[in-house]
Protein backbone atom coordinates (compact mmCIF):
# COMPACT_ATOMS: atom_id res chain seq x y z
CA UNK A 1 0.00 0.00 0.00
CA UNK A 2 1.07 3.55 -0.90
CA UNK A 3 2.36 6.64 2.05
CA UNK A 4 -1.32 7.84 3.72
CA UNK A 5 -0.15 10.92 2.11
CA UNK A 6 -1.33 10.03 -1.06
CA UNK A 7 -4.41 9.11 0.92
CA UNK A 8 -4.72 12.70 2.45
CA UNK A 9 -3.58 15.30 -0.22
CA UNK A 10 -4.67 18.84 -0.32
CA UNK A 11 -5.90 20.56 -3.14
CA UNK A 12 -8.61 22.12 -5.14
CA UNK A 13 -12.03 20.73 -5.07
CA UNK A 14 -14.57 20.02 -5.96
CA UNK A 15 -13.22 16.48 -7.04
CA UNK A 16 -10.20 14.60 -6.41
CA UNK A 17 -10.58 12.38 -9.83
CA UNK A 18 -11.72 15.48 -12.26
CA UNK A 19 -9.57 18.39 -10.52
CA UNK A 20 -6.80 16.98 -9.00
CA UNK A 21 -5.65 14.30 -10.98
CA UNK A 22 -6.58 15.68 -14.10
CA UNK A 23 -4.42 19.25 -12.36
CA UNK A 24 -1.54 16.61 -11.72
CA UNK A 25 -1.22 14.93 -14.76
CA UNK A 26 -1.32 18.65 -16.79
CA UNK A 27 1.67 19.70 -14.38
CA UNK A 28 3.56 16.50 -15.23
CA UNK A 29 3.00 16.97 -18.89
CA UNK A 30 4.47 20.53 -18.58
CA UNK A 31 7.77 19.44 -16.95
CA UNK A 32 7.75 16.28 -19.76
CA UNK A 33 7.46 19.04 -22.17
CA UNK A 34 8.77 22.56 -21.31
CA UNK A 35 9.24 23.79 -24.78
CA UNK A 36 5.66 23.31 -25.27
CA UNK A 37 3.94 26.98 -26.52
CA UNK A 38 -0.15 25.16 -26.58
CA UNK A 39 -1.72 22.66 -25.61
CA UNK A 40 -5.22 20.20 -26.41
CA UNK A 41 -6.96 18.24 -23.66
CA UNK A 42 -9.87 16.12 -24.66
CA UNK A 43 -11.99 14.30 -21.97
CA UNK A 44 -13.27 10.68 -22.12
CA UNK A 45 -15.88 8.94 -20.41
CA UNK A 46 -17.08 10.87 -16.79
CA UNK A 47 -14.69 13.52 -17.24
CA UNK A 48 -16.23 14.26 -20.30
CA UNK A 49 -19.88 14.01 -18.96
CA UNK A 50 -19.83 15.67 -16.20
CA UNK A 51 -16.13 17.28 -16.56
CA UNK A 52 -18.05 20.74 -16.81
CA UNK A 53 -19.96 20.68 -13.41
CA UNK A 54 -16.92 19.31 -11.71
CA UNK A 55 -14.40 22.05 -13.99
CA UNK A 56 -12.14 19.79 -15.21
CA UNK A 57 -11.57 22.08 -18.15
CA UNK A 58 -11.21 25.06 -15.96
CA UNK A 59 -8.57 22.92 -13.73
CA UNK A 60 -6.77 22.38 -17.26
CA UNK A 61 -6.80 25.64 -18.40
CA UNK A 62 -5.82 27.45 -15.18
CA UNK A 63 -2.85 24.72 -14.84
CA UNK A 64 -1.38 25.39 -18.23
CA UNK A 65 -1.76 29.36 -18.34
CA UNK A 66 -0.52 31.71 -19.55
CA UNK A 67 0.24 29.14 -22.33
CA UNK A 68 -3.36 28.88 -24.08
CA UNK A 69 -4.72 25.56 -23.37
CA UNK A 70 -8.27 24.18 -25.60
CA UNK A 71 -10.22 21.48 -23.71
CA UNK A 72 -12.41 19.04 -25.88
CA UNK A 73 -15.69 17.32 -24.28
CA UNK A 74 -15.71 13.86 -26.36
CA UNK A 75 -18.48 12.05 -24.80
CA UNK A 76 -17.28 8.90 -26.18
CA UNK A 77 -16.41 6.30 -23.39
CA UNK A 78 -12.80 4.26 -22.68
CA UNK A 79 -12.96 0.46 -21.96
CA UNK A 80 -9.73 0.89 -19.90
CA UNK A 81 -10.98 3.62 -16.98
CA UNK A 82 -14.01 6.14 -17.06
CA UNK A 83 -11.82 8.86 -16.10
CA UNK A 84 -9.89 8.86 -19.11
CA UNK A 85 -7.99 12.71 -20.87
CA UNK A 86 -5.80 12.73 -23.68
CA UNK A 87 -3.00 15.62 -23.56
CA UNK A 88 -1.24 16.75 -26.75
CA UNK A 89 1.44 19.76 -26.32
CA UNK A 90 2.82 21.67 -29.73
CA UNK A 91 4.77 23.88 -30.45
CA UNK A 92 4.10 26.08 -33.54
CA UNK A 93 1.90 23.51 -35.00
CA UNK A 94 4.05 20.26 -34.05
CA UNK A 95 2.78 18.07 -31.74
CA UNK A 96 5.70 17.23 -29.22
CA UNK A 97 3.54 15.09 -27.03
CA UNK A 98 0.91 13.22 -26.43
CA UNK A 99 -0.15 11.34 -23.39
CA UNK A 100 -3.63 9.20 -22.33
CA UNK A 101 -3.56 9.66 -18.82
CA UNK A 102 -5.77 7.54 -15.91
CA UNK A 103 -7.63 9.77 -13.23
CA UNK A 104 -8.14 6.63 -11.15
CA UNK A 105 -9.62 8.04 -7.74
CA UNK A 106 -7.80 10.07 -5.01
CA UNK A 107 -5.90 12.34 -7.41
CA UNK A 108 -3.93 9.69 -8.61
CA UNK A 109 -2.99 9.07 -12.35
CA UNK A 110 -1.74 6.40 -14.45
CA UNK A 111 0.13 7.45 -17.77
CA UNK A 112 -0.31 4.61 -20.77
CA UNK A 113 3.03 3.82 -21.69
CA UNK A 114 5.45 6.06 -19.95
CA UNK A 115 7.34 5.74 -17.27
CA UNK A 116 5.80 7.17 -15.03
CA UNK A 117 7.30 6.96 -11.43
CA UNK A 118 4.67 5.93 -9.31
CA UNK A 119 4.58 6.72 -5.53
CA UNK A 120 6.47 4.05 -3.79
CA UNK A 121 5.12 0.92 -1.81
CA UNK A 122 4.89 1.86 1.73
CA UNK A 123 3.29 -0.74 3.56
CA UNK A 124 3.99 -4.58 2.62
CA UNK A 125 0.42 -5.51 3.27
CA UNK A 126 -2.54 -5.73 1.28
CA UNK A 127 -5.00 -7.17 3.49
CA UNK A 128 -6.47 -6.06 6.53
CA UNK A 129 -6.33 -9.37 7.87
CA UNK A 130 -2.64 -9.02 7.08
CA UNK A 131 -1.80 -5.38 8.67
CA UNK A 132 -3.86 -7.46 12.01
CA UNK A 133 -1.50 -10.24 12.13
CA UNK A 134 1.42 -8.20 11.71
CA UNK A 135 0.38 -6.45 14.23
CA UNK A 136 -0.28 -9.22 16.57
CA UNK A 137 2.96 -10.54 15.41
CA UNK A 138 4.97 -7.38 16.64
CA UNK A 139 2.71 -6.60 19.46
CA UNK A 140 1.42 -3.58 18.13
CA UNK A 141 -2.30 -2.18 17.67
CA UNK A 142 -3.39 -0.33 14.65
CA UNK A 143 -2.37 2.74 16.15
CA UNK A 144 1.17 1.75 15.93
CA UNK A 145 1.08 0.13 12.59
CA UNK A 146 1.57 3.42 10.13
CA UNK A 147 4.82 5.05 12.07
CA UNK A 148 6.14 1.70 11.71
CA UNK A 149 7.11 2.06 8.10
CA UNK A 150 6.82 5.99 7.78
CA UNK A 151 6.44 9.90 9.14
CA UNK A 152 3.90 11.39 8.38
CA UNK A 153 3.49 13.22 11.82
CA UNK A 154 4.17 16.93 9.90
CA UNK A 155 2.07 15.90 6.61
CA UNK A 156 -0.82 15.14 8.97
CA UNK A 157 -0.64 18.16 11.09
CA UNK A 158 -1.00 19.78 7.88
CA UNK A 159 -4.01 17.98 6.82
CA UNK A 160 -5.66 18.74 10.39
CA UNK A 161 -5.00 22.49 10.27
CA UNK A 162 -6.39 22.56 6.30
CA UNK A 163 -9.36 20.18 7.55
CA UNK A 164 -9.75 22.65 10.54
CA UNK A 165 -9.83 25.94 7.99
CA UNK A 166 -11.98 24.60 5.12
CA UNK A 167 -14.88 23.87 7.86
CA UNK A 168 -14.28 27.13 9.59
CA UNK A 169 -14.30 29.05 6.28
CA UNK A 170 -17.61 27.13 4.88
CA UNK A 171 -19.45 27.91 8.40
CA UNK A 172 -19.06 31.70 7.94
CA UNK A 173 -20.18 31.56 4.22
CA UNK A 174 -22.97 32.94 2.83
CA UNK A 175 -24.60 32.71 -1.25
CA UNK A 176 -24.95 30.58 -3.59
CA UNK A 177 -22.83 27.69 -4.34
CA UNK A 178 -21.25 28.45 -8.25
CA UNK A 179 -23.18 26.76 -11.07
CA UNK A 180 -26.45 26.32 -12.63
CA UNK A 181 -28.14 24.50 -10.00
CA UNK A 182 -28.44 27.90 -8.08
CA UNK A 183 -27.68 26.06 -4.48
CA UNK A 184 -27.72 27.84 -1.18
CA UNK A 185 -25.39 27.32 1.10
CA UNK A 186 -26.84 26.20 4.31
CA UNK A 187 -23.22 25.26 6.84
CA UNK A 188 -23.63 28.99 8.30
CA UNK A 189 -27.65 29.11 9.30
CA UNK A 190 -27.40 25.47 10.52
CA UNK A 191 -24.37 26.10 12.70
CA UNK A 192 -26.18 29.10 14.06
CA UNK A 193 -28.78 27.37 15.15
CA UNK A 194 -26.70 24.31 16.46
CA UNK A 195 -25.18 26.82 19.09
CA UNK A 196 -28.81 27.84 20.01
CA UNK A 197 -30.00 24.13 20.58
CA UNK A 198 -30.52 23.10 23.83
CA UNK A 199 -30.39 19.13 23.80
CA UNK A 200 -26.97 18.25 23.99
CA UNK A 201 -27.88 15.09 21.84
CA UNK A 202 -29.60 17.12 19.54
CA UNK A 203 -26.72 19.71 19.22
CA UNK A 204 -24.27 16.86 18.80
CA UNK A 205 -25.86 16.42 16.00
CA UNK A 206 -26.32 19.65 14.31
CA UNK A 207 -22.74 20.62 14.94
CA UNK A 208 -21.67 17.60 13.23
CA UNK A 209 -23.81 17.92 10.16
CA UNK A 210 -22.88 21.99 10.23
CA UNK A 211 -19.68 20.77 9.95
CA UNK A 212 -19.43 18.60 7.11
CA UNK A 213 -22.12 20.89 4.98
CA UNK A 214 -19.12 23.70 6.02
CA UNK A 215 -16.36 21.11 4.27
CA UNK A 216 -18.57 19.93 1.29
CA UNK A 217 -19.48 23.31 0.20
CA UNK A 218 -16.24 24.82 0.54
CA UNK A 219 -15.29 21.78 -1.96
CA UNK A 220 -18.11 22.44 -4.39
CA UNK A 221 -17.19 25.68 -4.47
CA UNK A 222 -13.46 25.00 -5.70
CA UNK A 223 -12.04 25.57 -2.55
CA UNK A 224 -9.16 24.20 -1.06
CA UNK A 225 -10.06 21.15 0.83
CA UNK A 226 -9.05 17.60 1.55
CA UNK A 227 -9.21 14.00 0.08
CA UNK A 228 -10.25 11.94 2.59
CA UNK A 229 -10.39 9.36 0.56
CA UNK A 230 -11.93 12.18 -2.15
CA UNK A 231 -13.10 15.41 -2.43
CA UNK A 232 -16.54 14.35 -3.19
CA UNK A 233 -16.22 12.72 0.52
CA UNK A 234 -14.45 15.07 2.08
CA UNK A 235 -16.91 16.43 4.64
CA UNK A 236 -17.24 13.60 6.62
CA UNK A 237 -13.33 13.81 8.48
CA UNK A 238 -13.12 17.24 8.79
CA UNK A 239 -16.45 16.91 10.74
CA UNK A 240 -15.13 14.73 13.04
CA UNK A 241 -11.81 16.40 13.43
CA UNK A 242 -13.37 20.01 14.09
CA UNK A 243 -15.92 18.29 16.17
CA UNK A 244 -13.56 16.24 18.38
CA UNK A 245 -10.43 19.68 18.28
CA UNK A 246 -12.80 22.52 19.00
CA UNK A 247 -15.93 21.05 20.92
CA UNK A 248 -14.42 18.35 22.81
CA UNK A 249 -10.97 19.89 23.40
CA UNK A 250 -9.22 16.58 22.49
CA UNK A 251 -5.51 16.39 22.22
CA UNK A 252 -4.09 17.11 18.45
CA UNK A 253 -1.77 14.27 19.28
CA UNK A 254 -4.88 11.75 20.02
CA UNK A 255 -6.80 12.87 16.47
CA UNK A 256 -4.24 12.69 14.61
CA UNK A 257 -3.43 8.81 16.16
CA UNK A 258 -7.00 8.85 14.72
CA UNK A 259 -6.30 10.23 11.31
CA UNK A 260 -3.66 7.13 10.73
CA UNK A 261 -5.72 4.86 11.87
CA UNK A 262 -8.08 6.06 9.38
CA UNK A 263 -5.61 6.05 6.64
CA UNK A 264 -5.13 2.43 7.14
CA UNK A 265 -8.87 1.42 6.26
CA UNK A 266 -9.18 4.13 3.43
CA UNK A 267 -5.42 2.48 1.73
CA UNK A 268 -7.10 -1.33 2.17
CA UNK A 269 -9.97 -0.11 0.28
CA UNK A 270 -7.59 1.52 -2.08
CA UNK A 271 -5.36 -1.30 -2.50
CA UNK A 272 -8.01 -3.88 -3.08
CA UNK A 273 -10.91 -2.10 -4.75
CA UNK A 274 -11.38 1.60 -5.36
CA UNK A 275 -11.98 5.12 -4.37
CA UNK A 276 -12.91 6.22 -7.43
CA UNK A 277 -17.10 6.72 -7.97
CA UNK A 278 -16.60 6.81 -12.13
CA UNK A 279 -15.55 2.85 -11.32
CA UNK A 280 -17.64 2.04 -7.98
CA UNK A 281 -20.23 4.39 -7.42
CA UNK A 282 -20.42 6.36 -4.13
CA UNK A 283 -20.01 3.75 -2.30
CA UNK A 284 -16.66 3.88 -3.15
CA UNK A 285 -16.44 7.65 -1.91
CA UNK A 286 -18.43 8.17 0.92
CA UNK A 287 -18.90 4.86 1.83
CA UNK A 288 -15.31 4.26 2.26
CA UNK A 289 -15.25 7.98 4.01
CA UNK A 290 -17.97 6.71 6.61
CA UNK A 291 -15.86 3.49 7.77
CA UNK A 292 -12.15 5.62 8.05
CA UNK A 293 -14.30 7.77 10.15
CA UNK A 294 -16.34 4.71 11.97
CA UNK A 295 -12.40 3.52 12.69
CA UNK A 296 -11.47 7.48 13.44
CA UNK A 297 -14.37 7.65 16.46
CA UNK A 298 -13.62 3.89 17.34
CA UNK A 299 -9.61 5.39 17.74
CA UNK A 300 -10.12 8.21 19.34
CA UNK A 301 -12.55 7.13 21.89
CA UNK A 302 -10.33 4.36 22.94
CA UNK A 303 -11.28 1.30 21.90
CA UNK A 304 -9.82 -1.76 20.85
CA UNK A 305 -8.74 -2.57 17.47
CA UNK A 306 -11.51 -5.38 17.20
CA UNK A 307 -14.08 -2.65 17.70
CA UNK A 308 -12.28 -0.36 15.12
CA UNK A 309 -12.58 -3.18 12.74
CA UNK A 310 -16.44 -3.50 13.56
CA UNK A 311 -16.72 0.13 13.21
CA UNK A 312 -15.22 0.24 9.85
CA UNK A 313 -17.12 -2.22 8.23
CA UNK A 314 -20.46 -1.39 9.45
CA UNK A 315 -19.44 1.99 8.24
CA UNK A 316 -19.13 1.05 4.61
CA UNK A 317 -21.85 -2.25 4.95
CA UNK A 318 -24.55 -0.12 4.97
CA UNK A 319 -24.10 2.08 2.18
CA UNK A 320 -22.80 -1.09 -0.47
CA UNK A 321 -24.63 -0.54 -3.80
CA UNK A 322 -24.90 3.19 -3.56
CA UNK A 323 -25.01 4.93 -6.76
CA UNK A 324 -22.96 7.86 -7.65
CA UNK A 325 -25.32 10.28 -10.06
CA UNK A 326 -24.55 14.14 -9.51
CA UNK A 327 -27.47 16.18 -10.59
CA UNK A 328 -25.76 18.42 -13.71
CA UNK A 329 -22.81 16.51 -13.19
CA UNK A 330 -21.91 19.20 -9.64
CA UNK A 331 -20.80 17.64 -6.53
CA UNK A 332 -23.74 19.02 -5.12
CA UNK A 333 -26.93 16.95 -5.09
CA UNK A 334 -26.75 14.67 -3.65
CA UNK A 335 -23.18 14.96 -2.67
CA UNK A 336 -23.31 17.18 0.23
CA UNK A 337 -26.43 16.15 1.92
CA UNK A 338 -24.51 12.47 1.87
CA UNK A 339 -21.73 13.44 3.76
CA UNK A 340 -24.02 15.07 6.16
CA UNK A 341 -25.48 11.90 6.54
CA UNK A 342 -22.25 10.01 6.35
CA UNK A 343 -20.75 12.03 9.78
CA UNK A 344 -24.03 11.16 11.82
CA UNK A 345 -23.75 7.06 10.80
CA UNK A 346 -19.98 7.15 11.46
CA UNK A 347 -20.73 7.71 15.00
CA UNK A 348 -23.01 5.55 15.05
CA UNK A 349 -21.24 2.55 13.56
CA UNK A 350 -18.87 2.94 16.19
CA UNK A 351 -21.55 2.98 19.07
CA UNK A 352 -23.07 -0.22 17.66
CA UNK A 353 -19.71 -1.49 17.12
CA UNK A 354 -18.74 -1.24 20.96
CA UNK A 355 -21.82 -2.30 22.07
CA UNK A 356 -23.16 -4.93 20.11
CA UNK A 357 -18.99 -6.28 19.72
CA UNK A 358 -19.13 -6.78 23.44
CA UNK A 359 -21.76 -9.11 23.31
CA UNK A 360 -20.89 -11.49 20.07
CA UNK A 361 -18.05 -11.79 17.45
CA UNK A 362 -18.57 -9.91 14.13
CA UNK A 363 -19.17 -12.30 11.23
CA UNK A 364 -18.18 -10.74 8.59
CA UNK A 365 -14.69 -8.59 8.83
CA UNK A 366 -13.91 -5.90 6.65
CA UNK A 367 -11.57 -7.58 3.80
CA UNK A 368 -15.03 -9.39 3.47
CA UNK A 369 -16.97 -6.38 2.41
CA UNK A 370 -13.86 -4.60 1.14
CA UNK A 371 -14.44 -7.46 -1.63
CA UNK A 372 -18.33 -7.43 -1.34
CA UNK A 373 -18.12 -3.66 -2.32
CA UNK A 374 -15.57 -4.06 -5.26
CA UNK A 375 -17.42 -6.65 -6.82
CA UNK A 376 -20.67 -4.39 -6.46
CA UNK A 377 -18.90 -2.01 -7.88
CA UNK A 378 -18.71 -3.88 -11.37
CA UNK A 379 -22.12 -4.89 -11.29
CA UNK A 380 -23.81 -1.12 -11.02
CA UNK A 381 -24.97 0.16 -14.41
CA UNK A 382 -22.64 2.99 -16.16
CA UNK A 383 -25.49 5.52 -15.96
CA UNK A 384 -24.82 5.12 -12.29
CA UNK A 385 -21.27 5.40 -11.47
CA UNK A 386 -20.78 9.45 -11.82
CA UNK A 387 -21.51 10.17 -15.32
CA UNK A 388 -24.74 11.58 -14.69
CA UNK A 389 -26.85 9.82 -17.07
CA UNK A 390 -29.28 8.00 -14.34
CA UNK A 391 -30.49 8.38 -10.95
CA UNK A 392 -30.95 11.71 -9.54
CA UNK A 393 -29.11 13.18 -12.42
CA UNK A 394 -31.72 12.34 -14.61
CA UNK A 395 -34.93 12.96 -12.66
CA UNK A 396 -33.97 16.47 -10.66
CA UNK A 397 -34.93 19.53 -12.66
CA UNK A 398 -31.80 21.65 -13.57
CA UNK A 399 -33.60 25.28 -12.92
CA UNK A 400 -34.72 24.32 -9.38
CA UNK A 401 -33.11 27.25 -7.00
CA UNK A 402 -32.22 27.34 -3.43
CA UNK A 403 -32.59 23.69 -3.06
Amino acid sequence: MKSCKELYAIGPGPSSSHTLGPQKACQYFMKTFPSADRFEVTLYGSLSLTGKGHLTDEICIRTFAPMPCHVTFSGEPCSVHPNTMKIQGYKGNEMIGEWTVYSVGGGAIHIEGEEFVEPEEVYPHTSFEEIVSYCHEKNLTLRNYVDEFENVDDHLNQVLDQMLQTVEHGLHTQGTLPGRLKLKRVAYELYQKALQETSPLRQQKMLLMSYAYAASEENASGGVTVTSPTMGASGVMPSLVRYYIHDLHMERSKVIEGLKVASIIGNVFKKNATISGAQGGCQAEIGVACAMGSAFVACVEGKSDDVIEYAAEVGIEHFLGLTCDPVGGYVMIPCIERNSVAVLRAMDAALLAEEVGSIKKNRVNLDMVIHTMNYTGTKLAVELKETSLGGLASVVPMELENQ
